[in-house]
């Protein structure tokens, strides 16, 4: 098993290095897995964030956000994906996903490709969380309410993958308090984590035979 996940690793770290790789080994990892389904909507308030994805000639990155380290705020200093609460006047949660990378990094929604959801995840605190993976064009200079958000990282696909498969994590689904993604000073844990589990997981999990 462990053979395997390594060759499937290094054949997926070669195809996210190009463009149209990187697009094709997204699109097709969302399309064949199996996403966490809603939860009763009675019980947890809709917020939707956004996987966003950088393919560069050499490499792919995740963009992930740090909150801003705020007194009081419940979400101080964590990693993030871009995102909110889905507000009456969003068509859906996939509108808010866009509609926040918007207003928290100026990224806008025409320069972004949506590929898919990525399923549902809750918090503690009774939100439901609907997932998006899309790439961005990188057609505009990112900026940032420091009152809201203190850094914004590109993270190496291929750094998440080596964490994944070397924590042994592939396959498995890990207490929620195990399961961390460190990279450089920051960690990613909590739902942001999970999120990024599943994700990488249908990433690396091989095509089923036709």
């Amino acid at each position: 098993m462990q053979t395997l996940s390594l060759v499937l690793l290094l054949i997926m770290e070669k195809m996210l290095a190009h463009t149209n790789g990187c697009i094709y080994q997204i699109r097709s990892a969302l399309d064949r897995a199996v996403h966490p389904p809603p939860p009763d909507p009675e019980r947890f308030e809709s917020t939707a964030v956004i996987a966003l994805f950088l393919c560069h000639a050499k490499s792919t990155d995740l963009l992930f956000i740090q909150k801003a380290d705020v007194a009081g705020y419940p979400w101080r200093n964590q990693m993030a994906f871009p995102g909110g609460h889905v507000d009456k006047i969003d068509a859906g949660p996939m509108e808010t996903a866009l509609r926040e990378l918007q207003e928290e990094l100026c990224i806008l929604p025409e320069n972004v490709e949506v590929i898919g959801s990525l399923g549902h995840f809750q918090t503690i605190n009774n939100k439901d969380i609907q997932a998006f993976a899309g790439i961005w064009n990188q057609q505009e200079t990112i900026w940032f309410d420091p009152a809201e958000i203190s850094r914004v990282f590109q993270i190496p696909v291929a750094h998440l993958l080596a964490l994944h498969r070397k924590k042994g994590y592939l396959g498995q689904q890990p207490h929620i308090m195990d399961l961390t993604y460190p990279f450089e000073d920051v960690v990613i844990w909590g739902v942001t984590a999970k999120i990024l589990h599943h994700l990488l997981d249908i990433l690396i999990q091989p095509e089923k035979p036709a």
